[in-house]
This record gives C-alpha cells, sequence and structure tokens, in this order.
C-alpha cells in the first residue's frame, strides 16, 4: 500500500500548477482522489460536511472512510466508467457515523488520455436550504436546519407518537439518561436532536455517534480520546466526550458497541469522568446521554448483545417510538410535509399526491418506516415533470417490487380477510376494533401478565404497554 510520502509526490504530480489550494476555502466539499480511489485532497468544507479529521482521511481508500461500496460509492462508479457523473443526489454516512444528505458532481482526471484520478463535489442539503432561505416560504424560515429541529417538527397527530413526544420534551429537562427505542427509520435522531434543543444544553454541541457504523478496534479511542505512545502513531486527541463537554452526546445503536466497551462506557457515565487511552488521568465530564436501540432490549440482554447494568443505566427514560404501519392515520400530514419539504429542495411545484398512490401507500407495510416514506417520495419527485401530481408511474422501482405490485383492490381483499368478517365495514375502524380485542383476551388468558401476554402475541412488553394505553385496556381480569 502506499504511504503518505507516495500521496504527497502523487498530488505534487497531480498539481503542478497548485490550482488545489483555491478550493481550501471553497464553500462547498472538494475531494481528490487517485485512480485507485485513494484520497489524496480534502478541503476544509467536505471536513464539515462529514465531521472528520483530514489527517485521518488523506491516504486513505474511499470505501474505507465511506461506508460505501464500489457499486454504491459514485466517485467508485466514475472510476470505473471514466465518465462524469453530474448534479446525482446520495445520502451517505461515514465510518464514523456522521449521516450526510448531498449532491455529488464527480468528473475523471485525464494525463492526456491515461486516468490518473477524480475530483468531487459536494454540496450539502443543509447548505442548500441556507441558500434558498431567502426565497418566498411564510413562517417556514430554516425548517430544515438540524439546529432548529422542535418537537413540533415531529409530524404526527398517532396518541402513541404523542405520548413519545410529551415523554421526551419533559425528559429535555433533566440531567437524566433517555434511551429511544424504535426500528430503524421510525425517527430516533430526530427525537435526540428535538430533546437536545429543547434543552438547556441546547447552546452547547451536539454529537451523534453511530455505534453500528465504527469499527470495534477505532470505537473506543473515538469515545474516549488517546494519549501519545498508547500504540503505534498514536497522538494526544480528545475523544467525543470529552468534546462534547457540557452538551448532548447521542449513542445510535447502542446495542450494537461491543460488550467489553459497554462496560467503560457504564464506568464513564456512573463516574462523570472518561480516561483517554493509554492514559492514567481521569478528565471531568457534563453530558446528557441520548442512547438508542433498534431492537427490544430485554431480547439483546437475553442474547448477551447489551449489559443488562447498562441498559438501567442508559434507560432512566425509556421511550418508545412506534412504526409508520402503526400510525398509519398519519400518513396524510407525513406526505404533506415531505411533498412541501422536497419543493423546496427540488425546486419543484407538486401539490399532492394521487389517490391511487394514496390508496397503496396504506396498504404497503412500511419496513423502512418514516424514512422510506420521505425517500419514496423524494424519488418520486424527481420524475415529476410538469405535472403538480405524484402518480403511480413516477414510483421508483424498489417501491414498485414485491407486494407492492398488487392492485390497490388486492390490498383491501387482502387486509379485509385479515380483518374483517364484514367486507363493507370502515376498514380501519374495524381493524382497530379486532386488534383491541385480540389484546383483551389474551390478557385475560394470561390473567393481566404482560411478559407472557406479550410473548404470545410476538411483540415486545413495551410495545403491548404502549397498546394497552392506545386502545384504553384494563390489565386486570373480570
Amino acid at each position: 500500500m502506499k504511504n503518505k510520502r507516495q500521496y504527497k509526490k502523487f498530488l505534487l504530480e497531480l498539481d503542478s500548477e497548485g490550482f488545489l489550494s483555491i478550493f481550501d476555502d471553497f464553500s462547498d466539499g472538494v475531494l481528490v482522489t487517485d485512480a485507485e480511489g485513494i484520497i489524496v485532497y480534502y478541503n476544509r468544507a467536505m471536513s464539515r460536511i462529514d465531521e472528520l479529521d483530514p489527517d485521518h482521511v488523506i491516504s486513505r481508500k474511499i470505501t474505507d472512510v465511506y461506508d460505501l461500496d464500489n457499486t454504491t460509492s459514485l466517485i467508485m462508479q466514475c472510476l470505473e466508467k471514466q465518465k462524469p457523473i453530474i448534479d446525482s443526489p446520495i445520502y451517505y454516512r461515514t465510518r464514523m457515523g456522521k449521516f450526510a444528505n448531498t449532491i455529488h458532481n464527480v468528473m475523471p482526471i485525464f494525463n492526456k488520455h491515461n486516468l490518473v484520478g477524480s475530483i468531487c463535489f459536494v454540496r450539502d442539503y443543509h447548505a442548500m436550504v441556507s441558500t434558498i432561505g431567502s426565497m418566498p416560504f411564510p413562517g417556514k424560515d430554516q425548517q430544515y436546519d438540524s439546529s432548529s429541529i422542535t418537537f413540533e417538527r415531529i409530524i404526527g397527530q398517532d396518541p402513541a407518537l404523542v405520548d413519545a413526544k410529551n415523554s421526551a420534551r419533559m425528559a429535555s429537562s433533566t440531567p437524566s439518561p433517555v434511551m429511544l427505542f424504535g426500528e430503524t427509520g421510525t425517527g430516533k435522531e430526530l427525537f435526540a436532536r428535538a430533546i437536545h434543543n429543547h434543552s438547556s444544553r441546547s447552546s452547547k454541541k451536539y454529537t451523534p455517534v453511530n455505534c453500528a457504523a465504527i469499527p470495534e478496534n477505532l470505537l473506543e479511542g473515538i469515545l474516549f480520546g488517546t494519549s501519545r505512545g498508547a500504540f503505534t502513531g498514536s497522538v494526544d486527541k480528545a475523544g467525543l466526550f470529552e468534546i462534547t463537554h457540557k452538551g448532548t452526546i447521542f449513542l445510535d445503536e447502542i446495542n450494537s458497541m461491543p460488550v467489553g466497551l459497554q462496560s467503560k462506557i457504564l464506568r464513564s457515565i456512573q463516574e462523570n469522568k472518561v480516561r483517554r487511552v493509554g492514559d492514567l488521568k481521569e478528565i471531568e465530564t457534563d453530558l446528557k446521554i441520548i442512547s438508542s436501540v433498534n431492537k427490544d432490549p430485554h431480547v439483546d440482554i437475553s442474547e448477551g448483545a447489551l449489559r443488562s447494568d447498562l441498559f438501567y443505566r442508559l434507560g432512566v427514560v425509556f421511550i418508545h417510538i412506534v412504526p409508520l404501519r402503526e400510525r398509519i392515520g398519519d400518513l396524510d400530514l407525513l406526505v404533506n410535509h415531505f411533498i412541501e419539504k422536497h419543493n423546496i429542495l427540488l425546486t419543484k411545484k407538486v401539490k399532492r399526491i394521487s389517490n391511487e398512490v394514496m390508496e397503496l401507500f396504506r396498504f404497503y407495510s412500511w419496513p423502512g418506516n418514516v424514512r422510506e416514506l420521505e425517500h419514496v417520495i423524494e424519488g418520486a419527485m424527481n420524475l415529476v415533470d410538469k405535472d403538480e401530481v405524484i402518480r403511480i408511474q413516477h414510483l421508483q422501482t424498489h417501491f414498485s417490487n414485491r407486494s407492492v405490485k398488487a392492485k390497490p383492490e388486492m390490498f383491501r381483499e387482502k387486509q379485509a380477510d385479515r380483518f374483517m368478517g364484514n367486507r363493507n365495514a370502515h376498514l380501519v375502524k374495524d381493524q382497530s376494533n379486532h386488534e383491541k380485542s385480540i389484546l383483551e383476551n389474551t390478557l385475560l388468558e394470561h390473567q393481566g401478565n404482560i411478559t407472557r401476554t406479550a410473548a404470545a402475541l410476538g411483540i415486545s412488553r413495551q410495545l403491548l404497554y404502549y397498546k394497552i394505553k392506545k386502545f384504553t385496556i384494563s390489565r386486570n381480569p373480570v
């Protein structure tokens, strides 16, 4: 593998006229690679977008820095096909867990007829929103700036979601840890940011950490920092706990963190201190800890993936965010919200989705939850030309596959067979009544025991509690 001296030599040859320096202060990210996808130039704006130190990026391959492979990386695709990729939107995350929603322009670099590298210009959506913030849009200024995310921005009127928002709002005013439980795409990071922005720490740093995306051998140093001499090449560097002092740290998917490191996290939280890797000195920290799990924590504890003592320490306030399929009544609000949002970002004038599409949406299971709904709408809006309505033909192939290919009439019959004896009854009302009846009967059968009832229904205890509250069901057998 090439070393940094070789990369500097390559960069000097590539940039013999010194033109790359003009990109140092660009507001857009600029990234240059060699023909193998090794990063040789990385400007300050790119560092801000990715929240990565350039020293940790230069001389590394694109697929080692980003959670992408040769088929999903636009840069690697550009190098393979040796053709420009223009104005291509991409939602990615770095190996350090930072998510970014951007537009890429990637061009191959040739020396005569030989491919020598690529140059990529990256525009962050947040920067786009700031740029177009002066456009007429009453009452929506800076609507999508993460620093302005509030609980009012979490769209939905479902009772379970409202309860979750109220619990999160109250928890934001205390120093107690908060654990968010929800499937992928339900909006856990949105809740975490809203908690931070509603708290007294809102002017301080908010640091999200995707525990599933960072390699195990790097995670401890990233969280706690390193000291010079701790290992070959180590330097004195503050970790995220130390950097976020007085602010909020969000440990996303903490159930994916190695169990050995979980014990160190627990100790740090209990003592409000961190110790850099290889150092004996302890550093005081004052943090609001928010964590999330995407599986029932009791299952993870039983399987040895999550320490029970860490769960009880982090789950002082435990908030369940229900999946989209369980609050399908919020679909109209969410659809209108995402159309409004992407009309701004994509400079479109879409007004609504067709009745046929809405019918399709209502009977789809939404495994990717609210995030999937937004991506489906955004993808469809890219294909809408002068039409003001999203129609079936605008939906992406991935959404049209599998069960979604069936006609809406087939969905109605399937749901009716499952939830209704009377096909002429109102589907949503009858489904709710049937679900309530099953819950009541199962609770009665198990004499109100939550654990046995949840196991019999095949759901978590937390979800059962929400459903009991949602349907105002008595746990006591009659």
